[in-house]
Formats: structure tokens, sequence, C-alpha cells
């Protein structure tokens, strides 16, 4: 039965609601989206619904929004700020007792991450940023150790990686403040032409395609992303290619398609266990046999896109259910069909940047995730640039 306790001054109290039950508590670019249980109604029917939060568990007036239903999410807040929060239920007779606090979250921006590449005066050495919540230009975010050091990107929600082209050495940034990268360690050799997002990351390690352009050379190797060294062994391709896409879904899994090697192009997609240490095993096939294309996920859901077969660039986008097998569905298109583009995502979104469409690109666009559809215009990179790193600190293997 309702306690029918609480209540705002001048109302009877008696007849408010029950207090509400947190469920969780999920944080996003300066909000928060607070999930929740109603209690019982009081003697009328619930009207309405207030989330606050509170910085220090006692104020709960820095932060307020309100709403008919589960759930709630509170905007405006401070990014790297943690915060609590507590629910109430409204009827025509008052306010109910507050919920418990919830958990801690604390809100972050969603970054997109491009670094390096090939413009069309050579190697740079270039990190910079797109907010992924809203569309825009890039902006400037520091320099890798050196130039064309940048093929691949992975990480965490706390350090972005990267490593290749024709190099050793693995660097990182730290998503908390802006900067130059710094050196992490280094791959077993010198990593070759492996594809703008050929790793797969979860919260702790980073897989990656950790060879050189070798027709005889097919090895994934991993980082623990928290801590800095070598990489270590991590298993075998289902055949050695290079220039092909990686990704990550919420249970873990790594998800690699396309590529090729001196023998042509491949349409398999293979798989791995990130947690684990093994081979790549067969997922599906993509709709056509291409390389140097880009892929990005949400926590269930992959997109693929662009690259070029044999013959001809492509402009298809399509997608795999990450937690299943099979061959990938038709998602839609990019603007151009382009090669050599690298890609970034949220559990919302996905996003291409750069590349070539016959001559070298600043484009970034983007889609929804959980729909299907063509990409969309997101702003442009401050310079055309091919043959670069992506990650961001929201992807499908951190949800």
């Amino acid at each position: 039965m309702p306690r029918y306790n609480g209540g705002f001054i001048g109302h009877d109290g008696l007849d408010a609601p029950d207090a509400p039950s947190i469920d969780s508590v999920t944080p996003d670019n300066a909000s928060i989206a607070v999930a929740f249980t109603a209690g019982t109604a009081g003697t009328t029917a619930t009207t309405g619904f207030v989330a606050q939060v509170s910085t220090d568990g006692t104020d709960y007036s820095g932060g307020s929004a309100t709403g008919s239903s589960s759930p709630i999410t509170v905007s405006s807040l401070t990014n790297g700020t943690a915060y609590t929060a507590k629910v109430w239920a409204v009827n025509a007779h008052g306010t109910s007792e507050p919920s418990a606090a919830s958990n801690s979250a604390t809100p972050f921006s969603s970054l997109g991450i491009v670094a390096g590449g090939d413009d069309n005066f050579g190697a740079t050495n270039i990190i910079e940023y797109f907010t992924i919540t809203s569309t825009g230009n890039a902006t400037d975010w520091g320099n890798l150790i050196a130039t064309g050091e940048a093929f691949t990107g992975g990480g965490n929600a706390v350090r972005g990686i990267f490593t290749g082209s024709g190099v050793d050495r693995i660097q990182y940034i730290t998503y908390a403040s802006e900067g130059d990268a710094a050196d992490f360690g280094d791959a077993s050799r010198a990593v070759g032409y492996a594809g703008g997002t050929s790793s797969a990351s979860n919260t702790t390690r980073m897989v990656f395609v950790d060879h050189n352009y070798s027709a005889s050379d097919n090895q994934y190797g991993y980082v623990t992303i928290a801590s800095t060294g070598n990489a270590t062994d991590f298993g075998d391709q289902i055949r050695a290619k290079n220039q092909l896409g990686g990704m990550a879904s919420s249970a873990g899994r790594g998800v690699f398609s396309g590529g090729r090697s001196s023998s042509g192009y491949f349409d398999e997609i293979e798989y791995i266990t990130i947690a684990s240490t093994g081979n790549g095993q067969d997922f599906g096939d993509l709709s056509a046999a291409r390389a140097k294309l880009a892929s990005c996920s949400s926590a269930t859901r992959g997109v693929i896109g662009g690259g070029t077969t044999a013959s001809a660039r492509v402009n298809i986008l399509e997608y795999v259910t990450m937690g299943s097998t099979g061959n990938t569905t038709d998602f839609g298109d990019l603007t151009s069909a382009t090669e050599d583009l690298t890609a970034f995502s949220s559990n919302v979104r996905g996003c291409w940047a750069g590349g070539n469409s016959g001559s070298k690109t600043n484009t970034v666009e983007y889609v929804t995730i959980a729909s299907t559809g063509n990409a969309s215009d997101f702003g442009d990179q401050s310079g055309v640039r091919q043959q670069h790193a992506g990650t961001s600190n929201v992807h499908g293997g951190l949800q």
C-alpha cells in the first residue's frame, strides 16, 4: 500500500505517490539518463516525475529535469564531474519522498578522434577530434610523436591508442586532456598497411592487426590499454590480409572484415573474443570482396563502409549483428565511392572520415546505427587526408 508520505506545503501529502526506485544511471555528453521504476500511485494518478542530481550527495538542486515516464535525462551538466541522482513522483496532491540516491555517474564528451594519415603534401602527424553527439568541423587535439605513424586506432574511454603505418611504435593519448601523443610500447614488428580501423577494443584490451604486408604473415597482437608496454601475440587471422576494417561489440567480440593480400581481395568476415586469445573464426561474408574499407559499431550492430574492389571504389554501407554470425545486410550508401577512409562511432552514430574518392577528401559523414539509410554530412577534417586512424571514447565495445 502507498505510504503517501511527503508532499508540497499546502497539499495533502497523505495522497502523494510512493517513492520511485532508480534502476540505472547512464552518462553521456554533459548529461545523465536516469532510469527508474515508479512506486505505487496515490489516490490519484501519478502525473509526472522529477529527476535531480547532486555532486556532493546532499544538495540535489544542481540539475533537474521532468518527465512522464522513465528514463529522464538531466542535461547541461559538467563533463568529468561525478553526479548521483534522485527521483520524485508527483500527482495532484503532492510529491513523493525521494528515491534512494543512485550510483555515481560521470558525464563525458563523446569524442571521435582521427590521427595521422597522408595529405596532399605527404605524411602528417595531426590529431584532431569531433564531438559525435553534434555535427561540425574538426578541432585540433595535438600531434603524433612522428609523421606517418598512425594507421590503426583503438582504445577505451580513458585512452586512445594508435599504431602503424610501417613502424612498430604504439602511442596513446588520454581523453581527459588534449595534447600530443606519448609512447606506449612496441608492436612485434613494423605494422604495415593495416587499415584505419583494423582493431577491436573493449574496456581492457585493444586487439589489432600486427603484421606487415606479407602473404605469409597473419598475426593479431594485443595490448592492455590501462598499462604501457609492448604488444603480445593474440592469435592468427583466417588468412594473411591487410587493409581491412575492425570493430567491437558490448559482448566483447571483435569483428574484422574484408582485406586483401598478394593473392587478391577477400569478402570474408571473421571474429575473435577480445578477452581471450585465439585465432579468427568465420563470421560470414561481405556483399563484395574489397579492401581499404572502414568499420564502426554500436553495442550490438556493426556498420562497414566504403573501400575498393579489385576494379573500383564503392560507396556501400552494410551491417551485421555483432552477437550472431552471418552475411551482411544492406544499410545504405556513403555520399561518394571512397577508399582509404577511417571511422569512429558512439553507441548511436557511426561516422566516416576522409579517404580518397578520386582525390583525397576532408569530408566527414554519419549515420544513425540503429536505423538504415544513406549517410549525411557531419562536417570536415582540417584538411584532406587518407590512410589515417580513427577511434572514439564511446564506441560499441565500451557500451
